[in-house]
């Protein structure tokens, strides 16, 4: 896995060893930052479920001004401080090393432009992840939500749970589903 463009271009990341993590790959990866591309500069960015931080280190190889990166395996979270020492963007990052529920207490912004969730597939997060998010203050009308899913996800809960589905792009095997606050 490398990273695709920005300041730290083709500098090839770490990942953690296992079939725990499931890390995004390269083509997914350029697919969706080409889609958020305009959203990037001097954006906070939450990337939730971080696995070896390559979402994350990417929106800040891209211009984002700061990211969170919440992972709660042991493993995966040295993964992701050796990947932001190794690419130098260890200022501009917070590792909270905590379950995600709990993490997104522990994030103090205004507003958090982007976050970005890649939960594990068969324990059902969503919903319950779009609940707590809502709650939150730094969840604003203007904050884009992406959760990465597989594709037979169904998102009927979304309104109800306070967003709605602005786009979803269908991969082969998964999907990204973009969600904004209900107005």
């Amino acid at each position: 896995m490398r990273v695709i463009a920005g300041r730290a271009r083709s500098l090839r990341l770490k990942t953690p060893q296992g079939s725990d993590t499931r890390p995004t790959t390269d083509r997914i990866k350029e697919t969706l930052f080409n889609m958020i591309q305009g959203e990037l500069p001097g954006c906070i960015f939450v990337d939730l479920f971080a696995g070896s931080g390559g979402i994350g280190i990417e929106a800040l190889s891209r211009g984002a001004s700061h990211a969170y990166f919440v992972e709660s395996a042991k493993e995966a979270a040295a993964c992701i401080q050796e990947n932001l020492t190794f690419t130098k963007f260890s200022d501009s990052a917070t590792l909270l090393k905590q379950d995600v529920f709990a993490a997104l207490s522990s994030i103090h912004e205004k507003e958090a432009d982007i976050i970005f969730m890649d939960p594990p597939y068969e324990a059902d997060y969503h919903e319950r992840l779009l609940n707590a998010l809502k709650e939150k203050n730094y969840v604003t009308d203007n904050t884009l939500l992406i959760m990465e899913t597989s594709k037979e996800k169904s998102f009927d809960f979304a309104h109800q749970a306070g967003f709605d589905v602005v786009k979803e792009k269908i991969y082969k095997t998964n999907k990204h589903v973009f969600l904004q606050k209900t107005l």
